[in-house]
């Protein structure tokens, strides 16, 4: 069983958790000035690299809290979690997109 740390209850089964996709992605500052491109562009594109990617997940089954994490999408693998607000980690000395 992958094991998950909450940085608010710490580690917990992953079937406690629920991922929201891609993180750190800002809201667009005037949402009604963009057209149909941009705005699908911003709901539906995401960057959905192999590697490490920084992503929200949701402690659905525990504290109910969201935070964020690093993860490598290729080995399923956990590097870090922080709280939301909190500055994105760099892994290995590279700073993450």
């Amino acid at each position: 069983m992958l094991l998950v740390t909450c940085p608010y209850c710490g580690p917990r089964p992953e079937i406690e958790f629920h991922c929201g996709g891609e993180a750190h992605i800002a809201r667009p500052a005037e949402p009604a000035g963009l057209d149909d491109q941009a705005w699908s562009e911003f709901l539906f594109v995401r960057t959905n690299r192999k590697g490490v990617q920084a992503e929200r997940w949701l402690h659905q089954h525990g504290c109910r809290r969201w935070f964020n994490a690093l993860r490598d999408t290729a080995s399923d693998r956990f590097l870090a979690t922080y709280e939301m607000g909190a500055p994105r980690p760099s892994a290995g000395g590279e700073e993450l997109r």
